[in-house]
Formats: structure tokens, sequence, C-alpha cells
């Protein structure tokens, strides 16, 4: 359970990007809770990326800034340098990037950070990745991006479904649904992720922050970060 309670909602969104501060508005607003997944070797970086023939903002905060933002959050690993690790051969570094990466974060928040979620899109991991990380670093769960569209808890952390994307969501309103309506008698978690900068794309901020007034202040149901979903 959940702090004695069967139901949770927890969110999960990457890269560490200038948006976050506008989504942990949201979230700090109606009472909410996140991990934002950092690459702490790309800290203090400016770029855009183009999405759907859209150019938004990819900028990164300073990492003297990273424990003021995310105060009210978890701040979880996401490698260094933001490197696909299915496709890494070296075991050395995988360990380096994963590792370095928890390490510096910690010490950017005063905590031990022990979280983290995989990078890049497609097949971005596997049982080796997964065995390696587990064996040879603090991480303790780490995030894929493979939708599990269930509520059910999973056996493996190292490898851990999220329920959802965001930009699902408004295609399936029937999940938030079947979510909210579900009598639970085992602990079941909603768990979305995502990228901040994904909302400039169709400037759905306002659709986003809907969303989390219709899911917050539910008393049968715990909001925590990834970390305390957990039980870490």
């Amino acid at each position: 359970m959940f702090d004695g309670k069967f139901k949770a909602i927890t969110f999960s969104y990457d890269d560490g990007v200038t948006q976050d501060k506008r989504l942990i508005e949201i979230f700090d607003k109606y009472g909410l809770k996140a991990t934002f997944n950092i690459n702490s070797g790309m800290l203090g970086t400016a770029q855009g990326l183009i999405r759907d023939n859209v150019t938004v903002a990819h900028v990164k905060p300073q990492p003297c800034e990273i424990a003021e933002i995310y105060k009210n959050h978890e701040v979880a690993a996401h490698t260094l340098t933001h490197p696909r690790l299915t496709e890494i051969a070296d075991e050395t570094e995988i360990i380096r990037q994963v590792e370095e990466d928890r390490r510096v974060l910690s010490r950017l928040v005063g905590y031990e950070v022990c979280g983290m979620a995989y990078p890049c899109g497609g097949v971005n991991n596997d049982e080796r990745v997964a065995s390696i990380i587990k064996n040879n670093t603090g991480i303790k769960y780490s995030r894929t991006i493979t939708s599990s569209h269930s509520f059910d808890l999973q056996s493996n952390l190292y490898r851990f479904n999220p329920t959802v994307h965001n930009s699902e969501l408004k295609d399936r309103p029937e999940l938030l649904n079947d979510f909210l309506n579900l009598k639970a008698d085992r602990p079941q978690l909603l768990y979305i992720w995502g990228h901040s900068y994904e909302f400039d794309i169709d400037n759905s901020w306002g659709w986003f922050e809907d969303l989390c007034r219709e899911l917050s202040n539910r008393d049968y149901i715990f909001y925590g970060t990834n970390r305390e979903v957990f039980g870490f």
C-alpha cells in the first residue's frame, strides 16, 4: 500500500529543461509530485529541437539552479550525455554514464539520488543493460518508455514500464476514468511520463493543467514521486 492507500499517482519527466519550471508550478499548485530525470553532463547547454515541424527550446538549467528548481520533487539520473545504452558495448562506459550522473546529481541536490530513466527512444533498454546498472551503480529503479496501459505494480524495477505517456492521454481519456473509478483491493499506480517541452509543441499547457486539476485533491489517492511510490 501507499501510506495506507491502495491507489497512487506519480509523474516522470525527462531531460531536465527550463520548461520544467512551468510544469513544476502546475504540480505544486495541485499538490502533485514528480520525478525529473536529468543529464548532468549537459547542464547549462542550449539548443532547439524540431518536433512535428515545430522548433521548441531545449535549454538546460545551470548546475547551481538544480536544487532550487526541483526542491519539491525528486531528481533522478538520465545518464551524463543521453546515449543509447543498448548500443554501448563497453560495460565500463555504461557504468560511467549512469553512476557519474547519479553522483553529480546527488551532490547538486544534497541527497542520494537512486532513480533513473533510460534515455533515447525506440529500444533503449534490455536485460544486459539493466543487469549492469543493478549490479554496479547506486540506482534502485529505472523507467522505460514502454506504456503498459496498466495500473498493476511490476516486480522488475530496473525495467519499469510506465502506465502512459502524457500525449497518449488525449486519445485515451478512459485510462484516467478507469483509474479514478477503480475500486482497488490491491496497490494500483497511475504512472504518467513525458518531456515538459512537448507542451510547447501544440501549446497543450492548458490541457495538462486541466488534467492535473482533475487528478488532484482526492483523499483516497497517494501523490508521490517515483522514489516515494517505490518505497525508497
